[in-house]
């Protein structure tokens, strides 16, 4: 099993027809997702892809042809929150958002709209999710990736792949890898992604990378605490020489009032068990060292 993406997934990508949605998409075809249409507004009966699928122009109708149930958006920041919606009004249950640069306040109306629909959105500003040897949605590049059993959730793309690789290269597979987006509001934190590592038969470990910025990390370790007990984990908190105040990289990624602070973080990921590194490269051996085995 996986979490979120899988043999079951059947990709919609809004945004086909231009140069990022198509490169990507090309790439998520070629892993083996099961990409099953795309989307853009004026495009309808075009096809897509070295593997042909049709385009619709919406995606009522992509759904409603395809039976596609989940989506990844490469739609500029003026569209994507409609994109978004769009998506949730078609039936979509699992929403990926790729787009950078979408204010606040415009995902502060798609949030309850995601909750009413009982949908999961992940992102936005994300690179998305891989299940290797079965699907990737989204940026992550496919060929860092081992099958294996170490859950890995993080605000971080470019370290996302970082730590992936370096899993990799010790001979630690993932089962499921995915980024949340580093954006102060983004549709799913780590205590939404946890549980699913939790309960999924084929996650023995979780990695958790965060960043300076907000307290979703604090968060997480009063939730791992409590229900997370004997799971070997391992964290990386990057930001830890970044002053107070100065935003750095994300969005989010910025403290103020005292908290949000790496030396926080630290704290409160140790105090739940969670054994937290200097560096990205030290990752594989802190999982040895909870007990992970090498082949994992």
């Amino acid at each position: 099993m996986s979490i979120l993406i899988g043999k079951e997934t059947r990709l919609l990508v809004q945004g086909i027809t231009g140069r990022e949605g198509g490169f990507h998409a090309q790439q998520m075809q070629d892993y083996g997702t099961n990409v099953v249409a795309g989307m853009t507004p004026g495009k309808g009966g075009q096809t897509a892809l070295e593997r042909p699928v049709p385009v619709f122009d919406t995606c009522a109708q992509a759904v409603r042809e395809t039976g596609a149930n989940t989506s990844v958006i490469y739609v500029p920041a003026a569209g994507a929150p409609d994109a978004i919606l769009e998506a949730l009004e078609a039936g979509i249950g699992t929403v990926f958002c790729i787009t950078e640069h979408i204010p606040a306040l415009d995902m502060l109306r798609v949030i309850p709209v995601v909750e009413q629909h009982g949908a999961r959105l992940i992102g936005p500003n994300c690179p998305g999710a891989t299940s290797p040897g079965t699907a990737k949605v989204g940026i992550i590049p496919g060929d860092i990736h081992r099958v294996g059993h170490v859950g890995v959730v993080s605000r971080s793309g470019t370290l996302t792949y970082e730590v992936v690789e370096a899993l990799t290269e010790a001979g630690i597979g993932q089962s499921t890898c995915v980024g949340i987006g580093g954006d102060p509001i983004v549709g799913s934190n780590f205590i939404d992604i946890l549980p699913l590592f939790r309960d999924d038969p084929q996650t023995e470990a979780v990695v958790l990378i965060g960043e300076i910025g907000g307290d979703a990390e604090e968060r997480a370790a009063e939730w791992i605490a409590a229900n997370m007990k004997g799971v070997p984990m391992a964290a990386f908190i990057a930001g830890r020489t970044a002053p107070p105040g100065r935003r750095m990289g994300h969005a989010g990624a910025i403290i103020s009032g005292g908290r949000g602070t790496a030396e926080s973080k630290v704290a409160a990921l140790e105090a739940a068990g969670v054994h937290v590194a200097q560096a990205p490269s030290q990752i594989p051996q802190l999982l040895v060292e909870a007990g992970v085995t090498a082949g994992n």
